[in-house]
């Protein structure tokens, strides 16, 4: 669980994915891709933020906006996955921010998540990414982010005289190289 205890190193504690707020769902995978669907910042229990970049919000404050909503991602991930170790590589993302005509920042803001996803994953939280201005999002909220995920399967369950071949299997291999040293 190396990414649960990134998670802890960092003093991170993800909440609980939060329900969507129409008719969708949170993710959806096809083979080893998982599509999250757009997240926005915002806490289970809390007002909801709003604002228009480069008028109600700084760069700095929509930049932690984004990071939020980095949160909320990872929490649909380990809620669709179980273990975010599973998390093989965050392939895309796609940063909408709810800006000003004349906002250009956008990328500055979607950095809030895409460092958060770096911090937490290392190298395989790396990502291509869009990062573009929206005109207005749901419920006015400031930045809304979607992901896709490459996800690892599950480790498939041996039966005990399939381990027990398996390392056999291995053993005799070591052995073959051996010889031809």
């Amino acid at each position: 669980m190396r990414t649960e205890r990134r998670l802890k190193e960092l003093g991170i504690e993800l909440a609980s994915a939060t329900s969507p707020m129409a008719n969708y769902v949170n993710a959806v995978r096809t083979g080893n891709l998982l599509y999250l669907a757009g997240k926005g910042p915002g806490l289970p229990g809390q007002p909801l933020p709003t604002g228009k970049v480069g008028r109600d919000l700084t760069i700095e404050q929509a930049y932690q906006h984004a990071r939020e909503t980095g949160l909320n991602l990872i929490a649909v991930m380990k809620a669709e996955l179980g273990d975010l170790d599973r998390v093989k590589r965050i392939v895309k993302v796609l940063g909408m921010v709810n800006a000003m005509p004349e906002f250009g920042h956008q990328p500055e803001v979607v950095n809030g998540c895409s460092d958060l996803f770096v911090e937490v994953f290392g190298d395989r939280g790396r990502h291509a990414r869009s990062a573009v201005g929206m005109g207005s999002l749901p419920r006015g909220i400031p930045v809304e982010i979607e992901v896709i995920v490459e996800v690892e399967a599950p480790a498939a369950r041996q039966s005990a005289p399939a381990k027990v071949a398996a390392k056999r299997k291995v053993a005799g291999k070591k052995a073959a190289r051996k010889k031809k040293t």
